[in-house]
């Protein structure tokens, strides 16, 4: 097994949410790779309920629709122990600095929620993603295989 030389655990994760509007759009999913120092990883998806519909328009780029999440929890109901998972993290993934960070902490201040992960920690860009994504495929590692619906869309194929 290929094993990165990580100093803090490593979670990669991509957002699916109601729109771009970052003040005033909710997450309705979240899709998170966790990279060990140990080598080992863990793979977490979980469908939001955002409490405000999902526009048709946003729901046919993502599959995701308002009967898909009417009965899973909200995002300040996991709020906390999203906060603990993510505790120590450095973060990557595609336009995280851009959008999925900044919509990230929005949803954590409306749950009055405060991680201890203050997201100073390293932040990973595509372009390091890239990075570990080839030195993962030259080592035949499986290294955080997205789950299914970000295969659909290509988006972190291998990562």
């Amino acid at each position: 097994m290929f094993k990165l030389n990580l100093k803090n655990p490593l979670v990669v994760f991509d957002l699916e949410t109601t729109g771009t509007n970052i003040s005033q759009d909710r997450i309705v999913e979240i899709a998170m790779v966790k990279a060990m120092p140990d080598g080992t990883i863990e793979e977490k998806c979980r469908k939001i309920n955002p409490t405000i519909p999902i526009p048709n328009e946003t729901s046919l780029i993502h599959g995701i629709y308002d009967e898909d999440v009417k009965d899973e929890p909200t995002f300040a109901q996991i709020a906390k122990s999203l906060a603990q998972y993510l505790e120590g993290c450095d973060l990557a993934g595609f336009n995280v600095l851009g959008f999925d960070v900044p919509m990230l902490v929005e949803e954590f201040l409306r749950a009055n929620v405060r991680p201890k992960a203050r997201f100073r920690n390293q932040i990973f860009t595509a372009l390091d993603a890239n990075h570990i994504r080839q030195h993962a495929a030259v080592a035949g590692s499986n290294i955080g295989k997205r789950p299914r619906m970000h295969q659909r869309r290509g988006i972190f194929q291998r990562l």
